[in-house]
């Protein structure tokens, strides 16, 4: 989506599929990496990126030296759970990285999610672990022991567990309070410590996105909201 009007018609393809007043999460939209990461018995056990949709590169290494995530969970009574998240470089961290790398006359990032997914793929878990990746949860693959009734709760387990959730995620009642929201973070983007390149609305209710299904290529459920591209005025000096 890239405006007010098509995030009304994703609403309303909702409404037509049968859901009364149905409630959003709004969640931002991290550019960053994708990790799935996995727990057994509350302890961590392998992570990886997500590939080419199927099978992805062993990370576990590299991903048990980012900052924040727990090798134990404070819960030991879930079997397995595998939770997707997103890794990222904060901006100060990424700007305090290229200055690094421009003393020592190496190529700069060219971006903080060039800089995450670079870092992620070291051979050497130390340089991995000296970039300051943080990492945010969003969706739970697999789970045994817990079954989440929505996006809502399904964060606030995660949140529970000791795994970081992004807190800029809203409930939102309806499409005016989500578009008012979406208004809100466009603006607010710019404060905030980490990159994001628009927002994602998700179906609160779990059991109504297995019957609304999905397509070939995305989820009916969910729809990503990007934010306008940023401009700038330079002049031409010569």
């Amino acid at each position: 989506a890239f405006d007010t009007a098509d995030i009304s018609a994703f609403y309303s393809r909702l409404e037509k599929a049968g859901l009364s007043a149905p409630a959003l999460l709004a969640e931002p939209k991290m550019d960053g990496l994708s990790l799935a990461v996995t727990y057994e018995n509350g302890v961590y056990r392998s992570a990886a990126t997500r590939g080419d949709g199927i099978t992805g590169e062993d990370v576990t290494a590299n991903v048990a030296t980012i900052h924040g995530l727990p090798r134990q969970l404070r819960r030991s009574d879930i079997p397995l759970l595998i939770v997707r998240g997103e890794a990222y470089i904060p901006k100060q961290l990424f700007v305090a990285l290229n200055a690094e790398r421009e003393e020592a006359g190496e190529t700069l990032f060219a971006n903080p999610r060039n800089a995450a997914a670079g870092s992620i793929r070291q051979l050497d878990p130390a340089v991995t672990a000296s970039r300051g990746l943080h990492v945010f949860f969003y969706d739970i693959v697999s789970c045994e022991g817990a079954q989440p009734a929505s996006q809502q709760e399904l964060l606030a387990l995660l949140d529970e567990l000791g795994l970081p959730v992004n807190h800029e995620a809203r409930l939102c009642h309806g499409v005016t309070e989500a578009e008012a929201y979406l208004a809100e973070m466009t603006e607010k983007r710019h404060r905030l410590p980490y990159d994001i390149d628009g927002m994602v609305l998700k179906l609160n209710d779990i059991a109504s996105r297995a019957r609304l299904g999905s397509t070939s290529k995305y989820p009916r459920w969910a729809i990503a909201f990007k934010f306008p591209p940023e401009q700038a005025e330079t002049v031409v000096e010569d």
